[in-house]
């Protein structure tokens, strides 16, 4: 499979770097490159491509604002120097975010993730880990350690093996970042890990020491879940 690909990067070292990159691996086909989003833009509203390599800060329109402006987002991998973008690059559903300076062990890593994902896209899960706003800082929190997460009014608390972390954000946010196969929402204040429950017991969930309630609205869908 030849994967066509374009870099939107307005530094000429980091460029030539991410090109040469590019040039190793056989399946990466280079279809074109740019310094500046705006001219990307216009490429992308003639022209298909299956990923892009996208700088953040660029002057006129960042490469946030990018992928917010088109309808038709490939795959798409971040290649920053600041790590501040992260959640809203994973909200923006990008493949991969790569912090420069990089390796290109850590260049194909990335570049694998995405051949992965546009290979299967329904067997894909994004990351083992997401990114949340809490209190001043934005925290990664391993998938494999949420337990469930609650609505607690205009927040929701994710309860991990380890802490409680509360975060500003909808149930509708949060979900598109969680792969669908592992977490389900039970109730319209609950969405639970399935490989973490102990038990169930008729409509109530045991998940350590918390007892959560399955909601009639949400029971069927739970169960055609846990069956297969």
């Amino acid at each position: 499979m030849t994967i066509n690909c374009i870099v939107i990067e307005d530094e000429p070292l980091a460029l030539r770097k991410i090109t040469e990159y590019i040039g190793m691996i056989d399946y990466l086909n280079l279809v074109k490159t740019f310094d500046s989003a705006v001219s990307a833009v216009s490429y992308l509203n003639s022209n298909s491509v299956d990923l892009i390599f996208l700088d953040i800060r660029m002057k006129r329109l960042t490469g946030i604002q990018l992928l917010e402006s088109i309808e038709v987002k490939p795959a798409v991998i971040i290649t920053t120097a600041y790590d501040e973008y992260a959640l809203k690059g994973y909200e923006l559903d990008v493949i991969d975010y790569v912090l420069k300076p990089f390796s290109v062990e850590r260049f194909i890593k990335a570049v694998d993730k995405a051949y992965r994902y546009i290979k299967k896209p329904t067997e894909y899960v994004q990351n083992d880990f997401i990114f949340v706003k809490t209190e001043y800082r934005t925290e990664r929190i391993d998938i494999n350690n949420i337990l469930y997460i609650q609505g607690m009014k205009d927040y929701l608390m994710i309860c991990t093996t380890s802490k409680k972390i509360m975060t500003l954000m909808s149930f509708k946010n949060i979900i598109k970042l969680l792969p669908g196969n592992i977490f389900t929402r039970v109730h319209n204040s609950y969405i639970v890990s399935i490989p973490k429950i102990d038990s169930i017991e008729r409509n109530r969930i045991n998940i350590g020491d918390a007892v959560i309630p399955i909601s009639n609205s949400y029971r069927d869908d739970f169960i055609n879940k846990i069956k297969h």
